[in-house]
């Protein structure tokens, strides 16, 4: 079994159906022998960005996402405090503090990145796209 945590474009793409989604992200995503983990931290970037209307279409998931995780297999991890300091720690050039927390939470969980983000690729080997 294989651990994936999925970064925020990843799960939207996921839930649009998108093609915008990698084939080897969705052929990953859907193997039954992968455990498939999104952050609470993906879940608070999507709902600042539907707050400030940069992102549309997610109501029904925010409202929705711990049974819609269920339903779609996925389990669901928060943000220890050892989490955050270590991101705030982290010592990298890229600033954004939710991907920062996915590469600290994919080292802690032992999980590759489902991502196409090459600041986050950088950082995290094994990532997924």
């Amino acid at each position: 079994m294989k651990a994936l945590l999925l970064d925020t474009c990843a799960i939207l793409w996921w839930m649009a159906d998108a093609p915008e989604l990698g084939r080897a992200a969705r052929r990953a995503i859907v193997n039954q022998r992968n455990d498939v983990i999104v952050s609470a931290a993906s879940l608070w970037e999507i709902a600042i960005k539907r707050r400030k209307q940069r992102l549309a279409g997610v109501d029904e998931y925010l409202a929705r996402y711990a049974e819609l995780h269920e339903q779609w297999g996925f389990s669901t991890v928060v943000i220890e405090p050892a989490d955050a300091v270590a991101a705030g720690t982290l010592s990298l050039p890229h600033d954004d503090p939710f991907d920062r927390m996915l590469i600290v939470q994919s080292r802690r969980l032992r999980a590759a990145i489902v991502t196409c983000d090459e600041a986050i690729r950088q950082h995290a080997p094994g990532c997924v796209w």
